[in-house]
């Protein structure tokens, strides 16, 4: 039986989504989008999470920012200290002060804001015990030490190397954290990826890692399957990952499939939209 764990997350709605401009593989400026159908989309990934239980917070959008529904790539929160995001595209780059104010005004003290290119969670996977850190496409390999020091926890740097998976989020996603206390107590974490999307090393150490893991194909990736979001047995995915949900009710998880084809049109997915905020405040080894 897995257990959902509460969670709390940081979205921020579609209200002035477009597609302007192309800043990864996904984008055409010359496709018909909709913001109405994006805020539906979005407004259903929301209700699906507070369906569960969980906390939801809005951050209100900017316009001329079309990209920031994607807030997962706007901010890094891992026991209440938050490392902000330095983006590599000058479309973006006004977010990132966006989400600081926005996290300063609800009381957060320990926020840093980067020096290196740091695209957040959108490169940054906690999985309870170390911090899963991309890099090839987006951020900077320096700003993986910079995590290191700013978050206090272990980072493992990992190789992406097809530019259809331009950030971590896009080929790997964690479905149960882990935990370290007495050897007894000891869970290990879980993951689902997409093994071709990295270098031959970084899979070699994703084996070692997570001997476990869920294993995606190229079919699952393609969708943006991977861009997935659990609660350690809720699993939020995009409705053309069926052959992804199957493995991860064949594992005891709770696939739940979600129109985001709009959303798709910028690159992003259930977990691009969803900024996790890890704050020791909302008790979050607290389950449902």
């Amino acid at each position: 039986m897995r257990v959902p764990v509460r969670r709390h997350y940081l979205m921020c709605p579609p209200r002035y989504f477009t597609v302007e401009y192309t800043i990864n593989p996904w984008m055409d400026p010359s496709q018909p989008v909709s913001a109405e159908k994006a805020m539906a989309e979005w407004n259903t990934l929301a209700e699906t999470y507070r369906g569960f239980g969980h906390t939801v917070d809005a951050i209100e959008p900017e316009p001329g920012l079309p990209d920031m529904v994607f807030a997962a790539n706007s901010g890094t929160v891992v026991g209440g200290r938050v490392l902000g995001s330095r983006f590599r595209a000058p479309q973006r780059a006004a977010e990132a002060d966006h989400f600081r104010r926005w996290f300063v005004d609800h009381g957060f003290r320990d926020v840093v804001m980067p020096t290196h290119i740091n695209e957040a969670e959108g490169d940054f996977a906690w999985t309870g015990t170390l911090l899963l850190a991309g890099t090839g496409f987006r951020t900077d390999p320096g700003a993986h030490a910079e995590a290191q020091e700013v978050l206090g926890v272990p980072v493992v740097s990992l190789q992406l190397v097809d530019p259809r998976y331009y950030h971590l989020d896009t080929a790997l996603f964690v479905l149960a954290e882990g935990s370290q206390g007495d050897r007894d107590q000891d869970l290990r974490p879980q993951i689902a990826y997409y093994p071709e999307a990295f270098s031959p090393g970084s899979q070699q150490v994703l084996r070692r890692l997570f001997p476990d893991a869920v294993l995606a194909t190229e079919a699952d990736a393609a969708c943006l399957g991977l861009n997935g979001v659990s609660d350690g047995r809720n699993v939020v995915l995009p409705q053309e990952a069926t052959g992804l949900a199957e493995r991860l009710a064949a594992r005891g998880y709770e696939p739940v499939l979600v129109d985001i084809s709009e959303l798709r049109k910028a690159g992003g997915g259930p977990k691009c939209c969803t900024l996790e905020i890890r704050n020791p405040a909302d008790n979050p080894h607290s389950t449902l």
